[in-house]
């Protein structure tokens, strides 16, 4: 598998673009440092983006479609070249795709969210990402990952829905919640792949054999889940009735991590971060389920609880992790990473507990949780950007 590569014609690719990791984890990671920073701008109103009428939607837009769809992209290239033994997209090919990614992302806060060029571009390229994706997969017969293409075309959609309906600010958060719920469903399927396997390997512990039953209930209704909030109004996704499924759903998913042996990882960085962002997948249930049932909790804080928790902290510790592996280097991190683990969960933390608990101090909240998340991030590329755009430490392709 690690031989499918002429090493010849590596070397006349720039290393930035030999694999789709490694544009997508630094690009996607500055990216959420300089919009973060935009936001907390324009939340404070030192800074005006010319372009942006709507400096909510473009937030929270930006950090999903942007950043949130560029780290997964990222992944799944570079998943793929493993999965099917062909060779990932590199090259020009990959990057024409960061490109037509990159366009909106820069000239969106100048020209507007009218400009239909650049709405173009944000939904030509996960398509053409989900083309170079499914291409190895059907090759190789590789079906139990092909569910990875609709599940791009799906989140291609919403981004579409998000333009049409920005200024509808109902749909829009509905929209978006259903877009945080379909990347929070990626995250534990892939989750429920590879951190029991990470932590066993890592901590010499005896791997936790998987329980059908539970595997199959807590999927399954994240699935639910996620899909009634694609096809409800919010009124039905938000009423009394969803309680006992959300409350069932957190329940599955507790119990599905607390079998991977997390206490057996307080030594590791690299996997504590993982398993406490996944921690935020009942948590955020379990706010869900407060909301519906009438209790003092807005929809904006448990949707966070999934977006700076779940997302930004499991983004996080995979492309840290993944970036060493794919490098050719040890999988261990120093002081600074570890310090960005830290630095995202307290992010999401403060971003949720502060206005909760002490509402008159809601913008300090907010302000706090976005410097700690640009923190985190920026000692990511910090450390990471000679990782990423140099050759691989032990020579070989990729």
């Amino acid at each position: 598998m690690h031989q499918i590569l002429d090493s010849h014609k590596e070397e006349r690719i720039l290393p930035l673009f030999r694999l789709g990791f490694r544009p997508f984890f630094l690009l996607g990671a500055l990216f959420s440092c300089l919009a973060m920073f935009g936001w907390l701008g324009q939340l404070n109103g030192w800074l005006q983006l010319p372009g942006i009428t709507n400096p909510v939607w473009w937030h929270a837009h930006e950090m999903l479609f942007g950043f949130g769809a560029a780290i997964v992209a990222g992944f799944l290239l570079t998943a793929v070249q493993n999965w099917t033994a062909h060779p990932g997209v590199r090259g020009w090919p990959l990057a024409l795709v960061v490109g037509l990614w990159a366009l909106p992302r820069c000239l969106l806060p100048w020209v507007g969210e009218g400009n239909v060029v650049l709405m173009a571009a944000d939904l030509a390229w996960l398509p053409l990402c989900a083309w170079f994706l499914a291409k190895p997969i059907i090759i190789t017969r590789q079906w139990r990952n092909l569910f990875f293409v609709p599940l791009l075309l799906i989140l291609t959609l919403l981004n579409g829905a998000s333009w049409l309906w920005r200024d509808d600010w109902l749909t829009m958060e509905h929209l978006l919640i259903t877009t945080v719920l379909l990347f929070t469903t990626l995250i534990a399927v892939m989750g429920g792949r590879v951190i029991p396997f990470f932590t066993a390997r890592a901590t010499g512990t005896e791997k936790a054999v998987p329980l059908p039953w539970l595997e199959r209930g807590a999927l399954a209704s994240l699935w639910l889940i996620m899909l009634l909030w694609l096809l409800l109004p919010t009124a039905w996704t938000t009423s009394l009735y969803m309680v006992p499924l959300y409350i069932v759903a957190a329940s599955l998913h507790l119990w599905r991590q607390l079998r991977w042996q997390p206490k057996s990882t307080l030594s590791h960085p690299l996997l504590w971060s993982l398993h406490l962002a996944y921690l935020f997948i009942p948590l955020g249930l379990l706010a869900l389920s407060a909301q519906a049932a009438g209790l003092p909790i807005t929809l904006s804080l448990a949707s966070h609880l999934f977006s700076a928790g779940c997302i930004g902290t499991m983004i996080l510790g995979m492309i840290a992790r993944v970036s060493l592996g794919h490098s050719g280097r040890a999988l261990r991190v120093g002081r600074r990473i570890t310090a960005a683990f830290g630095l995202v969960i307290l992010s999401a933390l403060l971003r949720v507990l502060i206005p909760q608990l002490w509402p008159a101090f809601t913008l300090v909240g907010w302000n706090l949780s976005g410097w700690s998340w640009i923190a985190a991030y920026g000692l990511f590329v910090w450390v990471y950007a000679p990782i990423l755009s140099q050759p691989r430490a032990d020579g070989r392709p990729g």
